[in-house]
């Protein structure tokens, strides 16, 4: 029998339920709340306000794409219009420029972070400039969850005159400068897709300061209905709302986020540990005043051919692992954009590697990871 058959499968970061869920999904259906709309909804926005502080109201929605989407539109984007966005990312970062009929132009990443490089961001604006082109706006990630050099962005962002749009959907439980991730942008993103440090299944969320801009995104999440005793529409709108159901799931698991970003630090700090021996394997530290939530774990290899030795000894034991996201100057549907590169994603997408991640590992789990990498090095 093949051993990826006897083994128990370790996966990448799957979901971890933290014990009251199931008494706030009770809760709506008890009471019949299984509509869009309800007292979890509500309740759940409320705690991801004071989870995340500096007085941010939020709007919960089914997806962190869809929260991309509502915020672009929010900062005005519209056909014909250029978002500079990060490259080092999951395509769901870019997707919405296309929704909206907007162009997307690629801006590569620094080392220290992973993510965007301010010095290509300002060439990237200068560029554009140039050519009497001003982007709409900027799309920033904070990558696996370690913030991005926050105050040189949105400085330069600030000099020009160009809104942030700041994902966060890997970031929740993050901090730059014990300010939480999520906060710094005109607009920020949430995730709780099912392998995100805390999930409701499927869902997101916008954050702003501006309580304008989430009184509009729900409008628009809520297909746009008018105030009129019968339905009636002078906008599109969108069924992006998150459901009561849902966010009641949301609501047990943010009582729990602080335990599990600890979890997650520990598993980063237990293969850093017992990996130190493999000189060749790097870890991605964090910068003075960083905190990242360690939502993945991540190495990177001597080389290509190393990261795929280890991914398939790996895989061979029934443990999930993956490269690094491939740059999306580099994906199919996006290798004719403009793009402001140096060769920074395209190396760590080359020899990085997630390594299993979940808040819900055990030791024994832990040690069947490094146990596998080490003996690559024999």
């Amino acid at each position: 029998m093949n051993v990826v058959e006897t083994k128990e499968k370790i996966w990448l970061s799957s979901p971890h339920m933290g014990g009251t869920e199931q008494e706030y999904v009770k809760d709506a259906f008890d009471t019949n709340w299984i509509a869009p709309l309800g007292p979890n909804v509500n309740a759940f926005e409320n705690a991801i306000g004071n989870t995340l502080g500096s007085s941010v109201s939020v709007a919960a929605l089914s997806s962190g794409t869809a929260a991309i989407h509502l915020g672009l539109k929010l900062l005005g984007v519209t056909k014909g219009d250029e978002v500079l966005c990060q490259s080092f990312t999951f395509s769901a970062s870019a997707n919405p420029i296309m929704y909206l009929g907007a162009t997307p132009i690629f801006v590569d990443s620094e080392v220290n972070t992973w993510n965007m490089s301010p010095s290509l961001l300002r060439k990237a604006i200068e560029t554009r400039i140039s050519e009497n082109k001003i982007p709409k706006a900027i799309i920033v990630v904070h990558l696996y969850g370690m913030p991005y050099k926050v105050e040189e962005i949105h400085a330069i962002a600030k000099e020009f005159k160009i809104p942030i749009l700041e994902d966060s959907a890997e970031a929740l439980g993050s901090s730059y400068m014990n300010k939480a991730c999520g906060t710094f942008g005109d607009i920020g993103v949430l995730s709780f897709n099912g392998n995100k440090i805390i999930t409701t299944s499927g869902g997101g969320a916008l954050v702003s300061k501006n309580k304008a801009y989430t009184d509009r995104a729900i409008f628009l999440a809520t297909q746009a209905r008018d105030d009129a005793p019968h339905y009636q529409h002078s906008n599109v709108g969108y069924n992006y709302r998150m459901s009561n159901v849902l966010a009641g799931i949301g609501r047990g698991q943010i009582e729990v986020l602080q335990d599990r970003v600890d979890a997650r630090r520990k598993n980063y700090e237990f293969y850093k540990k017992e990996l130190s021996s493999i000189k060749e394997i790097e870890f991605l530290e964090e910068p003075n005043g960083f905190y990242s939530n360690r939502w993945l774990s991540c190495i990177l290899t001597p080389s290509f051919q190393k990261r795929e030795d280890i991914r398939l000894a790996l895989l061979e034991e029934n443990i999930e692992s993956r490269p690094l996201w491939k740059p999306l100057h580099m994906q199919p549907i996006f290798s004719e954009y403009q793009k402001f590169i140096d060769g920074t994603s395209e190396a760590l997408f080359e020899r990085g590697l997630c390594l299993p991640s979940g808040s819900n590992l055990t030791q024994t789990d832990l040690y069947r990871v490094t146990n596998c990498i080490k003996k690559e090095w024999l």
